[in-house]
């Protein structure tokens, strides 16, 4: 059976743009992660290491936004989905990153998946 386990209401930090400037300083991002995972030994077990730990799952994500630097939203987001399915638990995952208030108050996003072959 799989489950998820979700994190909304990231805000990260970084530098990422096609604009000219974009780059050159730090904007907000507000991310959201949904990870569809077996959550059948944490279920039984009540154990933090059958389970994906919150903390480490945001405290990447938002490293990788403020470590790294892309021009589009769709490129990091790639980065932060590879990097998440690397944990072999983890069967699908879906990601929106936004930039808050970019076009005159509109907050544009993009919505990614990833799918365990």
């Amino acid at each position: 059976m799989i489950d998820t386990i979700a994190v909304r209401g990231i805000r990260a930090y970084g530098k990422h743009g096609a604009n000219p400037g974009e780059r050159d300083y730090m904007q907000p991002f507000d991310l959201e992660i949904e990870l569809g995972v077996d959550l059948a030994s944490a279920r039984a077990s009540d154990v933090l290491t059958e389970t994906i730990d919150y903390a480490a799952l945001c405290d990447t994500i938002v490293a990788m936004v403020r470590d790294r630097s892309y021009r589009l939203l769709e490129r990091l987001g790639d980065e932060i989905l590879r990097t998440v399915m690397a944990d072999a638990r983890i069967v699908t995952a879906s990601l929106t990153i936004g930039k808050p208030k970019l076009l005159a108050g509109a907050t544009p996003s993009v919505r990614l998946h990833a799918t365990r072959p």
